[in-house]
């Protein structure tokens, strides 16, 4: 084999020095200690990266992200009718589901006996049914540590009368923490998630001690919010991975407090989440969080 010419040899040590410093660059730093939770379970019916048939906050979709690594979900709660705590995510249950109006307006028995809907092909793979939250309580319970979960309160009604969308929180909030001492789940392991300042001191008084409570900001409001979660002394706050910027995280970091971020499916876009350095991530592509993590393989 000839040997390579000085100006050649250069070239391709330049050439091998800009690879290293591309691969550098877009790798993310894997943080040992950052939290992965599945976003809604493990996120939302998507067509590809990844192919996701399993509806948002199904027990399908808890399993799945818990089977492949997660650390813990992110669950959407509603109230019905007759006062159970539902898993739902969305306002109305025509958008997902072959139920008509909002999870309030009916009984759990009558939930739990709906089919959810995400059309063509979805429904092919899954033929899941909305659950109350004592349902995934008691199964979770049976695992040999319980996982991280995020309760993410849906508190406003669009079902009842102006004014009075945010009637029932309080009757939520008991009766979500009446599960977690039926159950026995680990207060530590929980973080309660509102975007209603008036809901904080709600939830510091009717839940468990060590239940950790968050307060969701949306990122046009982040000064307000901010000020916001110290006035109210929360202990994290819940960011958008669509608009959260590196110096929010750090603002909110200075102030003493974890910083969550939810979404993310693209690599590309948990990169870009990872660069802002959050403590936990409500992830909607779990398997690819952790290979960029280095907790699983491709």
């Amino acid at each position: 084999m000839r040997k390579p010419t000085l100006l050649a040899g250069a070239a391709m040590a330049l050439c091998a020095l800009f690879q290293l410093t591309a691969c550098t660059a877009t790798k993310p730093v894997a943080n040992p200690k950052l939290v992965v939770l599945g976003h809604a379970g493990s996120g939302f019916f998507t067509p590809i990266s990844p192919f996701n048939f399993r509806p948002p906050s199904s027990w399908r979709g808890i399993r799945h992200a818990l089977r492949i690594g997660a650390d813990g979900v992110e669950m959407d709660l509603q109230l019905s009718q007759d006062s159970v705590v539902m898993l739902y995510h969305d306002p109305q249950l025509e958008n997902s589901s072959n139920g008509h109006g909002c999870i309030s307006q009916h009984p759990a028995a009558e939930l739990t006996q709906l089919r959810y809907h995400g059309g063509w092909p979805y429904d092919w793979f899954q033929k899941e049914r909305p659950v109350t939250f004592d349902t995934v309580l008691a199964r979770l319970s049976r695992r040999p540590t319980f996982p991280f979960v995020h309760l993410d309160l849906h508190e406003d009604d669009p079902c009842r009368p102006p004014g009075h969308q945010h009637d029932r929180t309080p009757l939520l909030i008991r009766q979500i923490a009446r599960s977690l001492d039926r159950y026995h789940v680990p207060p530590g392991q929980v973080l309660l998630i509102t975007q209603e300042a008036p809901t904080v001191l709600l939830a510091r008084k009717l839940l468990p001690a060590g239940v950790r409570i968050g307060l969701e900001i949306a990122s046009d409001e982040f000064a307000f919010g901010l000020k916001v979660a110290r006035t109210e002394k929360v202990h994290t706050v819940v960011l958008d991975a669509d608009r959260v910027t590196p110096d929010q995280a750090a603002q909110a970091h200075a102030a003493g407090l974890k910083v969550v971020v939810f979404g993310g499916r693209s690599g590309k876009d948990i990169r870009r989440v990872l660069a802002t350095q959050p403590d936990e991530i409500e992830v909607d592509n779990v398997k690819r969080l952790l290979i960029l993590q280095g907790r699983r393989k491709g």
